[in-house]
């Protein structure tokens, strides 16, 4: 039962360090000091190492040993190649469940982009950036493919951190039109279609890396 304990607490630090670096509250550059962090989040200092730890596997910070422990700062090329990895990984959601949706997995993907949509038009990027993860993830769910989504959750921060700073309502725009598309594909079964108008979304952050 401890060593369940151990793992939750783990997940807790990583999920709040890793949501503060996305959001920019640990800022690119940022010098991250774990006693610190550990104190901020009511934990003991050992799940904060071990996030850390999990953070710079992923890019996310970085550290030199008795030296310091920092944010990294935003590499387009690094958004770049994970932002192809997630398109693939989208793309074979697509390709392989839209014939097996079901009804309310469309109907979940529609109240998802109308507040994708009112999110955006609010200025709300946390929120728009939660619904467009639940529109996405319903394919992503239906596939059943645990590599997919893992693959998915462990790249998608670089790309989020990136997008953050993009945000605008002329994307945001864009992005409502093409889940309109999407969904509409996904509707009709038409599996190539809504492959190709995944593709088309995930592209849009991988050139505006370039």
């Amino acid at each position: 039962m401890e060593r369940v304990q151990r793992r939750l607490l783990r997940e807790t630090a990583y999920e709040a360090i890793r949501d503060a670096v996305v959001r920019g509250d640990l800022a690119p550059g940022a010098a991250v000091n774990s006693a610190e962090l550990a104190d901020q989040l009511g934990l003991s200092r050992a799940p904060v190492r071990d996030a850390l730890a999990r953070l710079a596997d992923e890019g996310l910070v970085e550290t030199k040993p008795q030296s310091y422990t920092r944010v990294t700062q935003v590499a387009p090329s690094e958004v770049r190649d994970a932002a192809a990895v997630v398109r693939a990984m989208h793309e074979l959601a697509a390709s392989t469940t839209v014939g097996a949706l079901q009804t309310d997995d469309i109907a979940q993907m529609r109240a998802a982009n109308e507040r994708f949509e009112a999110a955006a038009r609010a200025g709300d990027i946390d929120a728009a950036m939660a619904a467009d993860d639940e529109l996405h993830g319903v394919l992503v769910k239906a596939s059943g493919n645990r590599a997919l989504a893992a693959t998915i959750e462990r790249y998608t921060p670089l790309i989020r951190r990136l997008e953050r700073l993009q945000f605008g309502r002329d994307h945001a725009r864009r992005s409502v039109e093409r889940h309109d598309d999407l969904i509409a594909a996904c509707a009709a079964g038409d599996a190539p279609a809504a492959t190709h108008l995944t593709s088309l979304i995930w592209r849009s952050l991988e050139e505006g890396t370039e």
